[in-house]
């Protein structure tokens, strides 16, 4: 089986806290790392109260700590909010605590609405210039040379493995011709995933830092003791995903029944397509069949559950079933 790894959103749950969200992260990534999992990832996402990982290098150091061998790091990082330089202090000073453990991904979306890009200061056309401030970025990973003038410290000469995340074509072929790592959105922007996949193996320009190209893709699991109590553990991330399209974001609800309109019900089907729920054996089944198709480097997987409980369950069933994990009392006590 292909490597597997965590994609975590540090979900603020209904009528839970950020404090509460940032335990939840640290204590799945300990049980992520239990099981053999190779990386936790966690996402920068501002204003929005359903999700607690904005401070994301913050939060990377915080489950860093919390964990002992697994990698930690960003999925991503939204380069247009910040300073090349500062982003590179922050990852040198990860690198630098947890030597051997930390990923940088970047990604040139916002990670917000237009309000809150003011907020940040972000110039609406920083975006444009995603390009010019990953070589500036990656420049200040490298030694400094005579002369210098701006370097990182920490940052200057240390190995932070550097991605190129993307929902689209841009950071795909951007990827390519950089020779760098890259991960697809394919858990919530699916359409574009199989074009973006190929454009970039078949772009790949190899570099110093990747010599050829490894493409990783995410979907969503949900595990369950039956298939109808996974179907209605995923209601909570349908009632996340039409509230976020909708315009009004939510913290992450409990599940409940809920009934859509014929539209909403066309966009979960489509842009949640890889979201996979039932049980442990199904689900594995799945990304099994996934993987055969589409022929990731590596999955990287999101658990959007409700109950932390159901949380570990699903990372416990899916090692269990494609890493051949044998669950113990110390890995799950409610497996």
């Amino acid at each position: 089986m292909i490597p597997l790894s965590v994609l975590d959103l540090a979900f603020i749950t209904e009528g839970g806290s950020a404090a509460d969200a940032l335990n939840r992260s640290a204590d799945l990534a300990r049980h992520a790392e239990s099981l053999g999992f190779r990386r936790f990832w966690l996402a920068e996402h501002h204003a929005m109260p359903g999700i607690a990982s904005a401070a994301t290098a913050v939060v990377i150091g915080y489950v860093a700590g919390a964990t002992k061998t697994i990698r930690v790091g960003a999925g991503g990082i939204m380069l247009p909010n910040h300073a090349p330089l500062a982003v590179a202090e922050a990852f040198g000073t990860l690198e630098s605590l947890y030597p051997g453990r930390i990923d940088l991904g970047l990604g040139r979306a916002p990670g917000s609405d237009q309000a809150t890009m003011r907020a940040l200061r972000r110039d609406p056309t920083s975006a444009e210039r995603f390009p010019q401030d990953v070589v500036e970025l990656l420049h200040y990973f490298e030694k400094p040379q005579p002369g210098q003038g701006v370097f990182a410290v920490p940052g200057a000469g240390l190995t932070v493995p550097v991605w190129l995340l993307g929902s689209s074509l841009f950071s795909a072929h951007l990827a390519a011709i950089m020779g760098l790592p890259f991960a697809f959105a394919s858990h919530f922007a699916p359409d574009l995933m199989e074009e973006a996949v190929a454009l970039y193996r078949k772009h790949f320009e190899p570099s110093e830092r990747l010599q050829k190209p490894y493409a990783m893709l995410s979907i969503n699991a949900v595990i369950g003791e039956t298939d109808a109590e996974a179907q209605q553990a995923a209601t909570s991330l349908q009632q996340h995903f039409i509230a976020l399209r909708q315009g009004r974001p939510t913290t992450f609800p409990a599940p409940r029944s809920v009934s859509w309109s014929s539209q909403e019900q066309r966009l979960l089907d489509n842009t949640l397509r890889y979201t996979f729920a039932g049980t442990a054996g199904s689900v594995a089944q799945d990304i099994l069949a996934f993987v055969e198709r589409h022929r990731p480097d590596e999955l990287l997987i999101g658990t959007p559950l409700f109950s932390q409980a159901e949380r570990r369950k699903t990372l416990s069933g899916i090692a269990h079933y494609l890493m051949g994990v044998e669950i113990t009392a110390d890995h799950n006590p409610q497996f």
